[in-house]
């Protein structure tokens, strides 16, 4: 089944928002996942691995608090917001989880700087320019990686409309998603909420 990116960048607010996020940095997640779909990588079997990662914070009780030190959006988040200082010194993260999900976080240093942004680690390069995104090589699935402003864009995909994600991943960010609907209460069923109280079927 595929989705629009619309659809993938919905489910994915509400699933970072489902596994404990504050609703802004779920903001951040769900315009990373979106920007990898269109990448043609899926971002939601990226973000399903993330978030993967949060519920052993989540089962401690620590819900709605920042991201910790090796949270994959967190590390994004110091990467955009550090952009400038890629001019001068690169960036360097000694054990990234789920690496690939820095890609996004370069993408938007890379339009701050009005530049190329390269993110490099064992076994793959990847130069972003904002908009597109060059890679070569496999992304692991934890590496040590740095990042740097410059670096030459080579071949591109065309750009993706529809993402076709991995159903399993998808069904995970589902389940996080629902966590965040309010459970249906007489009151509600009463003022339009579903079918009311009586079946009309």
């Amino acid at each position: 089944m595929t989705f629009s990116l619309n659809e993938v960048e919905a489910m994915a607010k509400k699933a970072t928002r489902g596994a404990g996020y504050p609703w802004g940095l779920a903001e951040e997640a769900s315009k990373a996942t979106r920007w990898l779909c269109a990448q043609g990588i899926d971002g939601v079997a990226v973000l399903a691995r993330v978030l993967a990662r949060r519920q052993g914070c989540a089962a401690k009780g620590m819900e709605d608090c920042l991201p910790c030190a090796d949270c994959p959006i967190g590390m994004g988040l110091a990467l955009s917001d550090e952009a400038a200082q890629l001019v001068s010194t690169p960036k360097s993260f000694e054990a990234a989880p789920v690496p690939v999900f820095l890609l996004p976080f370069a993408a938007m240093a890379a339009r701050r700087l009005g530049t190329t942004v390269m993110v490099r680690g064992d076994g793959f390069e990847a130069v972003t320019n904002g908009a597109r995104l060059s890679l070569r090589g496999a992304v692991p699935v934890a590496a040590a990686v740095q990042v740097m402003a410059g670096g030459e864009l080579g071949d591109v995909a065309a750009l993706a409309t529809r993402a076709t994600p991995d159903p399993e991943a998808w069904d995970m960010l589902s389940a996080l998603a629902h966590r965040t609907y309010a459970p249906a209460t007489e009151e509600s069923r009463l003022l339009g909420a579903g079918a009311g109280t009586t079946d009309n079927d």
